[in-house]
């Protein structure tokens, strides 16, 4: 059985957990192992969980499956884009999955789940960074209806940073 519910800060040790978790297999070779730990550590501590948990803007979302949080949702209403017009578009930071529960369409339930969330709260449509060489998730996100409508370098470290597409989805 499938559930989700609004992260809380006692979820910030779980969702610490899945972060590196889920990087890694998605992320771990697009850069230097010693600048991907480091990201992990800087990036994806409890601490900073808790941090991001106490902004409201920051709306963080998981997913059980039979009683067992497998991933989770970061989404920031009416977060501006130089690349999307909209005024009153989400920013879907993370839509984060737990490898062994592939398959299963929990990442799609989870996603239909923030876009609904959005309609919800009068949102024109969701943007995402996705990086250029993570062909599983642009896949799936241009099977969802996205278009490119930009470039953005994530920074993993200060030598090393990832080209990625802006993709959106208007409403």
């Amino acid at each position: 059985m499938q559930q989700i519910i609004k992260a809380k800060i006692e979820h910030a040790k779980v969702l610490s957990e899945i972060a590196k978790a889920s990087f890694i297999p998605a992320h771990g070779h697009s850069a230097p192992k010693e600048d991907i730990y480091n990201y992990l550590i800087q990036n994806f501590n409890e601490e900073s969980f808790i941090a991001e948990l106490k902004n409201p803007e920051n709306q963080y979302y998981l997913i059980y499956y039979n009683e067992k949080i497998v991933g989770y949702s970061k989404v920031v209403f009416n977060q501006i884009s130089k690349d999307i017009a909209a005024k009153n578009a989400t920013y879907m930071s993370r839509l984060y999955l737990l490898k062994e529960f592939y398959g299963l369409n929990l990442g799609k339930e989870l996603f239909d789940f923030n876009i609904n969330l959005c309609k919800r709260n009068n949102q024109s449509g969701i943007w995402l960074a996705v990086w250029v060489e993570n062909q599983k998730a642009i896949s799936f996100y241009k099977k969802m209806g996205f278009k490119k409508v930009g470039d953005y370098d994530f920074k993993i470290s200060e030598t090393h940073s990832n080209p990625n597409h802006i993709l959106y989805l208007e409403f």
